[in-house]
């Protein structure tokens, strides 16, 4: 159960980015609440994890997800890069995420 909280909990971390990132475009309360609750969820959820996973597997996890997920949806929705050198290198935290999980 732990690792189903910690992929949330890095879902949520991802929504809470990009409600950050709203929240420099327009200060509403829209823009604060996607934040605010995706960061609260976000860390419920990883603390949750917390209880049956080790913590450097844990938080390397939730912030490989934050860091794969705001890439790619900064690369989706926002214009970002997608240039093949970033490519390789997400692919690279995606792989060293997966191989924590395989040896935790």
């Amino acid at each position: 159960m732990g690792w189903i909280f910690l992929m949330f909990a890095g879902v949520f971390e991802v929504v809470g980015v990009v409600g950050m990132n709203q929240i420099n475009k327009a200060k509403n309360i829209r823009s604060f609440s996607i934040f605010i609750i995706g960061i609260i969820l976000s860390f419920t959820l990883l603390s949750l994890a917390m209880k049956s996973l080790p913590m450097g597997t844990s938080y390397a996890v939730w912030t490989g997800i934050g860091t794969v997920g705001g890439a790619i949806v900064g690369m989706l929705f926002y214009g970002e890069s997608k240039d093949w050198k970033r490519m390789m290198f997400i692919a690279m935290v995606l792989s060293a995420a997966v191989g924590l999980k395989l040896i935790a």
